[in-house]
């Protein structure tokens, strides 16, 4: 269990990095480094630049984060699942 309770804050994506990593800035005006949690990535939910997201944070560390939820865009449409050739 741990020690301290995580903070859930919310942001906006400003800049794609490489290696699964987002630049961004939460509400309250503070950048942060932000990757994907594990289901994001399992079930391949994109995040753009401009989308609207919940980021996890511990307070021990208060410039990296984790993406928890990214909130539909409106007008966006339902998702199309690509029926292709994966293996």
């Amino acid at each position: 269990m741990a020690k301290e309770e995580l903070l859930t804050l919310d942001g906006q994506i400003e800049e794609i990095l490489p290696d699964g990593r987002f630049a961004g800035r939460l509400e309250n005006d503070h950048r942060i480094i932000a990757y994907t949690a594990g289901k994001m990535r399992r079930y391949r939910i994109r995040s753009v630049v401009g989308d609207r997201v919940i980021v996890e944070m511990t307070p021990y560390d208060l410039d990296k984060g984790r993406i928890i939820f990214r909130e539909r865009t409106p007008g966006a449409g339902p998702a199309v699942r690509g029926g292709g050739n994966r293996r």
